[in-house]
């Protein structure tokens, strides 16, 4: 019998991409930066970094390679959450807008962590119209989508349920209009897996 599938995004819903931030700051310039706003949605305006360019700017970057995305540590509860979902009969896939060279080392992330993650769709991310997860979220059919970033769920198929992680109200671009292609609200991945589980 086929699982019904849950689709969820990964940095900010299962990963603490803002904490990884630090450690890559680290690793470029040799200082973990001080804890500006622990409620800040990006991680520019949680640590306090300054604006690098040039040479500076591609030391930064390169801290961005398969290390870096082998080894981003989980947010508090997201394991156990997904383990909940798992148990309750639901297949976890994870939908994340990363380049296809770093796919590969998010899984290797996610099943060093224990995520009962099925598999990893990396999407890329490239400025268009739609989200540039909806294709691939078309052809997977879930009957949930997870993300914390609601450009994420311009254009995805409305059979859905989209459920929006309100996460970092510093700063946040989950505001406005938008939100209202969000099926449900939730502070973190297990307020979500309870809500959902509760339904049934």
């Amino acid at each position: 019998m086929t699982r019904p599938i849950l689709a969820l995004d990964c940095d900010g819903v299962l990963l603490d991409y803002s904490l990884a931030y630090a450690r890559a700051w680290e690793r470029a310039f040799g200082e973990f930066p001080r804890e500006r706003d622990p409620d800040a949605y990006w991680p520019m305006d949680r640590w306090e970094v300054r604006r690098v360019v040039g040479e500076e700017l591609e030391r930064f970057r390169a801290a961005f390679d398969e290390t870096f995305f082998s080894t981003i540590p989980p947010l508090p509860g997201a394991v156990e959450a997904c383990h909940q979902l798992a148990d309750a009969g639901y297949e976890l896939v994870c939908v994340t807008a990363l380049p296809e060279r770093f796919a590969d080392a998010r899984v290797r992330n996610l099943r060093d962590e224990g995520f009962p993650i099925s598999r990893v769709i990396a999407t890329g991310h490239e400025e268009l119209e739609i989200s540039p997860k909806a294709k691939a979220l078309h052809e997977l059919q879930p009957v949930a989508f997870v993300d914390d970033f609601i450009q994420y769920m311009i254009g995805v198929d409305r059979s859905i349920h989209q459920a929006l992680i309100m996460r970092g109200r510093t700063g946040s671009p989950n505001e406005g209009p938008q939100l209202e292609l969000a099926h449900s609200l939730h502070p973190d991945l297990p307020a979500f897996a309870r809500w959902w589980l509760a339904r049934e």
